[in-house]
């Protein structure tokens, strides 16, 4: 998928299959309960608003500051709230050369508890000390997947 020019990409293992779960969630979802219910629901409520902020409003600007994170992370950003539930966060990085404009989807991160050994922050910042995450445009390619 294309969105103002950025190549939008999901992570396999992680952000990949973090969708594809919630993707067949909300098709059981369609499935069982009336339309209102289904509208309303949480997870499907939580799927639009990630596919929203994919979509439209990281590739308007994935270097503005409202997604920029500092210190170990600087080179990734996040969406939080935009519609996000509030202890959601969705963790990108986006890469710009001459020749290319990319936005990979790395993560979704949950619960959001500061100070807790599970805040998202933490995960992620563990994820990347561990190289979870390749560093080059041409290995984030390889290990991601196009919309």
């Amino acid at each position: 998928m294309i969105v103002n020019g950025w190549r939008i990409y999901f992570i396999k293992r992680l952000f990949g299959q973090q969708r594809r779960d919630l993707q067949v969630e909300v098709r059981k979802l369609k499935n069982t309960l009336p339309a209102e219910a289904y509208r309303t629901h949480s997870t499907v409520k939580l799927y639009r608003a990630i596919m929203v902020a994919i979509k439209e409003k990281i590739p308007l600007d994935p270097f503005a500051s409202h997604f920029a994170l500092t210190g170990a992370l600087k080179h990734y950003g996040r969406v939080k709230k935009m519609g996000l539930p509030d202890r959601y966060r969705l963790f990108f990085r986006a890469i710009q050369t001459k020749e290319y404009k990319a936005i990979f989807v790395l993560w979704l991160g949950y619960p959001r508890k500061q100070g807790d050994k599970n805040d998202c922050y933490k995960v992620f910042t563990k994820m990347v000390q561990r190289g979870d995450f390749p560093s080059s445009l041409d290995a984030l390619i390889l290990d991601s997947q196009e919309d």
